[in-house]
């Protein structure tokens, strides 16, 4: 296994001890969800977050990300944040953010 799926594995492990949240799929690729949605996924060695479009990656302190592109003919999705390796000091709590901002957007989470 790659350090990048060792280190998604790990934080899965440990978001797995929040209520309701379990390892699941997305894009046929390894993710956390909660409610069975989708908050956070593994994906080409980045981590992908969905963390609404509010929010600010650049005051947040990522200087490496870009938004999730997985089609050729329409624009990136907006809120689903794209960050490489090399900012994984940063996915642990990207990954609490996300699912903080996914239980904010609705009670069925």
């Amino acid at each position: 296994m790659e350090k990048e799926q060792e280190l998604f594995a790990s934080i899965v492990k440990k978001m797995s001890r929040h209520k309701g949240v379990k390892a699941g799929r997305m894009m046929s690729a390894p993710g956390i969800t909660s409610g069975g949605k989708v908050f956070a996924f593994y994906w080409k060695k980045e981590m992908i977050f969905r963390l609404g479009k509010e929010f600010d990656a650049v005051a947040f302190g990522l200087k490496e990300w870009h938004l999730l592109n997985p089609f050729k003919e329409r624009p990136p999705m907006a809120g689903w944040f794209c960050v490489p390796y090399s900012e994984s000091r940063h996915w642990e709590e990207l990954a609490r953010r996300a699912l903080k901002a996914l239980r904010a957007s609705g009670p069925s989470v």
